[in-house]
């Protein structure tokens, strides 16, 4: 793999990594706050999230292993 391609992965996963972040401080705010609806998106947002981290780490495991 090249450089540039493992410097955009990382990059691509870091970006995820905050998102992961972003959905749990949602979370907290909406249990906090007690409000359903921004509780229920915001773990439709940490699930989404986590189905586009899948591939990535996925790629990442099988590269290290090549």
């Amino acid at each position: 793999m090249s450089d540039g391609m493992s410097r955009e992965s990382k990059f691509n996963l870091w970006g995820w990594f905050l998102f992961l972040i972003c959905a749990v401080l949602f979370i907290t705010s909406a249990v906090m706050n007690g409000d359903i609806y921004y509780l229920i998106g915001s773990i439709v947002f940490l699930f989404a999230c986590l189905i586009f981290i899948f591939p990535l780490l996925k790629k990442r495991i099988k590269d290290k292993d090549d």
